[in-house]
């Protein structure tokens, strides 16, 4: 194990070097809370509470989900497209390590550096600007930091799902960009899964989607109870074992299929 976590620690340093670009990732971000906050103002109006939630929930939801993106957002995909393409794969699979378990391990050690330079102190830059309430309770951050490690592990074996397709497709840059919409979309970053309509929301059921973004952020929010907090990490879990069989399936043709294009 001891290499993969020096994977961990050589894609962190290597986050280190250009930590700038985080830094303005901060108010980039800072300012899509912001006009989230005021366009959900104007939707709640005089009203207390919209399905569940009242405005400070949605406030909150809102943030938390646009910071959690930084620790489970990872470009596994777009790696693994670009060094199938111009040939680096070859090299990298007669290396002593499993090559996707090494992706995983990249962008774990993305993760964390995200979650340190850019997630905590953006939450506290927020927190200090729009009306969050965040609670205090450790069992509530006990159960967030469970699921969100669930919701990179999701996002991470979607996105080796698609990097994978690039042995059978060559160039699947079109269908990357399509697989980052359907996630922001349908997993509740950019709309809470609760607000869709009830076929929808049933249909959702089935899709790994809403374990990335709108389960960790409902947890912290309080916008499920601590039953539905433990079914929906249970939920999580599964899709993680699910979506591991296929990528293995998918990943012993892909070997046969290799084909150097480049290099």
């Amino acid at each position: 194990m001891d290499k993969y976590f020096e994977m961990i620690r050589i894609r962190f340093l290597m986050m280190l070097a250009y930590r700038t670009n985080y830094y303005t990732g901060i108010l980039i971000y800072s300012i899509n809370i912001g006009a989230y906050y005021f366009l959900w103002s104007a939707i709640y109006g005089s009203k207390e509470h919209i399905v569940g939630l009242s405005m400070t929930q949605m406030t909150t939801y809102v943030a938390v989900s646009w910071m959690a993106r930084a620790f489970y957002f990872n470009n596994l995909d777009r790696e693994m497209a670009v060094e199938i393409m111009d040939g680096r794969v070859a090299i990298e699979l007669i290396r002593p390590y499993n090559y996707l378990g090494m992706k995983t391990m990249q962008g774990l050690g993305e993760g964390v550096f995200r979650l340190f330079f850019f997630s905590a102190p953006g939450l506290i830059i927020v927190y200090f600007i729009f009306p969050i309430q965040f609670t205090w309770d450790p069992s509530v951050w006990g159960l967030f930091a469970i699921s969100i490690l669930l919701s990179f592990l999701i996002n991470t074996e979607l996105n080796l799902l698609t990097g994978i397709t690039t042995f059978f497709l060559y160039n699947n840059s079109g269908l990357i960009r399509a697989k980052r919409v359907v996630i922001d979309l349908f997993s509740g970053l950019l709309l809470p899964i609760s607000f869709f309509p009830g076929w929808a929301q049933e249909v959702m059921k089935f899709l790994p989607f809403q374990g990335i973004s709108y389960f960790p952020s409902m947890i912290v929010t309080k916008g499920f109870s601590h039953h539905q907090a433990l079914e929906a990490i249970l939920q999580q879990f599964v899709w993680v074992i699910l979506l591991f069989l296929p990528i293995q399936l998918l990943w012993y043709f892909a070997k046969k299929q290799l084909i150097i294009q480049g290099g």
